[in-house]
């Protein structure tokens, strides 16, 4: 594993054509080189984004979930659970964060819990 250097941040990825990446897909694209994670498995997260992660998590999380298990730390979720109010995406839009607020808050949580 390569430390992010002069990265792409995932923020850069959501919603933008060509791919049109959702918050799941964009976190994963965000550290894509790092970890070498395929384009194949930036696809099937599709279905996780949009509150459709396992137990209605964001998707943003989830994805920073699997980076940081592959990387040996510690997930972010207390951490991103202080600064949003829950882990859940229904929750989390309730107190009116973007999902491309979120995107970009689990992406600095990462190279935060890299160093």
């Amino acid at each position: 594993m390569k430390k992010p250097t002069n990265r792409i941040k995932s923020e850069e990825y959501f919603h933008k054509l060509p791919e049109n990446l959702n918050c799941a897909q964009a976190v994963l694209k965000g550290f894509q080189n790092e970890f070498n994670i395929s384009e194949q498995e930036i696809a099937e997260y599709r279905a996780w984004g949009g509150g459709r992660a396992e137990g209605g998590v964001c998707g943003a999380v989830f994805s920073a979930a699997r980076i940081l298990r592959q990387a040996g730390k510690e997930s972010i979720a207390e951490e991103f659970s202080q600064k949003t109010g829950s882990l859940l995406c229904s929750d989390i839009k309730e107190k009116k964060f973007t999902c491309l607020e979120l995107v970009r808050m689990a992406d600095e949580l990462i190279e935060k819990n890299l160093k």
